[in-house]
Parts: structure tokens; sequence; C-alpha cells
């Protein structure tokens, strides 16, 4: 019996060597309950309205992206979910040639969240942004609910409607797990929808910051504001449709190929299994213990330098930022410790 658990114990023993990977359940786990469900939110959809945002920011302006920046900031207040940053979102998306048309298919929403190794993607589109005065403008024109953005129309008062909606999609089968929607409106006296308070100058690199203060004293900040705080509590809401996804952990070993600063270059990339977020503890051997008789290297002493974490991966390498520990060299071991 003890030569048993010997060998046992040998049979279990990871040593360093060739990077590679290999597949444990976490004993003990209990389905559900070992962390928050993860998510990522793609730009949202905003080409029926993309008339309407010209006329009032006087050129087509990436709003899909500040609806999804502004509901990722909610969420990641709220605490309900775990929320995928969004440079490793960009970085997909480019990697998959992926257009902005794409954004709002299931299909295209579910692969790039197995890409991205989260429980659930959100896509969304916007229905409405404008206004909804039915007098006749400045210029003549009419406008009617939700059809044109004021923009510099002149306007006694101006009151501005933005509508959203969202959809909560399974990675595995494309199925839509819960439908969020969103509506917010502001009036006040102004020239356009633009105006009314703050300190507004624009925007920049074809994008609004939706979360700016200025921005969001503006009449159409407000009907944003509103329509993603509504939004957000129904997809905070859906959460129990979101199931937290099972995976066998995946035991990554690899050497450190470069040190820089507070980050370190691993040998090691997507195609041995590592994702952004994992962790690494980086250890260095101090002795092998061989069998006498083979001349076999049973063991490997070693001792913690530090833990690195995930920040970018490609397939053949990652770089991971200093969570702990210094005075790592190339040829260090890496070994996975947590995901």
């Amino acid at each position: 019996m003890k030569r048993f658990g010997t060998a046992l114990c040998l049979a279990v023993l990871l040593t360093v060597g060739s990077p590679g990977r290999s597949d444990a359940q976490t004993p003990g786990a209990a389905p559900g309950s070992a962390r928050k469900a993860r998510v990522a939110i793609l730009d949202f959809d905003y080409a029926t309205v993309r008339t309407y945002v010209s006329a009032i920011f006087g050129r087509d302006v990436d709003i899909g992206r500040g609806v999804s920046d502004l509901l990722v900031t909610y969420l990641v207040k709220d605490g309900t979910y775990s929320v995928i940053e969004r440079k490793v979102l960009d970085k997909i998306m480019a990697e998959q040639n992926l257009a902005n048309s794409d954004r709002f298919d299931s299909s295209s929403a579910a692969k790039i969240g197995k890409l991205l190794g989260v429980d659930a993607m959100i896509v969304g589109s916007i229905t409405q942004f404008g206004n909804d005065n039915k007098n006749v403008g400045a210029n003549g024109l009419g406008v009617g609910l939700g059809r044109v953005g004021l923009g510099g129309f002149g306007q006694k008062e101006s009151k501005a409607v933005v509508a959203l909606t969202a959809r909560i999609v399974n990675i595995d089968t494309a199925e839509i797990l819960a439908v969020a929607e969103g509506k917010g409106e502001s009036k006040r006296k102004s020239l356009s929808l633009t105006g009314g308070g703050g300190n507004w100058s624009g925007f920049g690199a074809g994008s609004v910051n939706f979360g700016s203060s200025d921005f969001q004293n503006t009449i159409i900040g407000e009907a944003v504001k509103a329509a993603t705080e509504q939004m957000s509590s129904q997809v905070i809401a859906g959460k129990g449709n979101v199931q937290v996804r099972q995976a066998p952990v995946v035991v990554v070993q690899g050497l450190v190929a470069a040190v820089t600063g507070q980050q370190v270059v691993l040998n090691v990339g997507t195609k041995a299994g590592v994702k952004v977020g994992d962790q690494f503890s980086i250890e260095r051997v101090s002795q092998e213990i061989k069998d006498p008789a083979t001349g076999k290297v049973i063991r490997r002493l070693s001792s913690s330098l530090g833990i690195v974490r995930v920040v970018d991966v490609d397939g053949d390498s990652a770089v991971g930022d200093v969570v702990s520990g210094s005075g790592f060299k190339v040829g260090d071991a890496i070994k996975t410790v947590s995901h």
C-alpha cells in the first residue's frame, strides 16, 4: 500500500518541461458557485438612426460604441457580472475581421463569446435617437416622432427621446436568454438637442463619450443616460438566465521569454489554452532530484518568485502584468495558478 501511494504521488506530480497544458476538474467545485457570470458587450447597432445622428452632431458619430461603453460602466459598478475589457474585445473583432454590421448578429456574437471564454454576450441596438417635437423647425422642415435630430434647427423648446434594446445571447446555441429595453426623455428650452447645459464642445475620433458629465448635461445626453440606466437594470435582472460555464481547469506550463519593467512575456499563448485574465506563478528551479538507478529526473525543487496576470495574448505568447514578486529572469518556469 505504501509503495502504491508513492507511485500515485509521482504520477500526479507536475514537472517543468516543454510548454503545454493538461486538463483537470476543479475538486469540490459547486456548479454555478465558483464565480460571477462573465459577459462581453458588443457595440450597439445604430443603422436605423444613422441619419438622425448626423443631423444632431453634424456628421456620422458612432453612438453605438458610446452606449456600449456606458452600459459597461453601469454593469461594472453594480458588480453582478464580470465584464470583459474593451481592448480585449476590440482585438478579437479585428483578428476575426468582423465588421460593425456583425455586431447585432447573434451567431457572430456567439462566435466571439467562445473566443473570449465568456458565459454570454450582450448585443444591442439603438431604435430611437432624436426628438418628438411635432411643430415645424426654423428651416420649414416638419419633424415627426424620432424621425430627425434637431441639431441646429431652431426651436423654442427641444425634447430628446432615446430608445434602446439589448439581448443576452447564449454563446453555445446563439439562443436569446433575456431581452432588456430602455427609454429616456429630456425636455427643456434650447436651440438644439446638444445644448441646454454643461460645457460640452463636441466629440473626438468619431465617437461621443457618453459617460462625460458635460455630455450628460445636454438634452440628448440626459435622454441617453436615462435610457441606458433603465436598460442596464433589466440586464442585471436577467442574470438568472445566464449559466456559469463549468469547463475543466486548464493547467498551462511554460517559461519566461522576456522581462520588461513590470511586464513579463511568456512563451505560451492561446494554442496552449492561455486567456486574458489567467494568472501564473513564476518559479525558479533550485534542484533536480534524479533516480539513482536510472538517472531520470523524478522531482524538481523550486521556489515561487511571484505572480503575473495575463493582459494580452496571441497564439504563441502572452504578456503578463506583475501582481506580486520581483527578480524574474528569462528561463524561469511558469505554471497556472488561477483563471
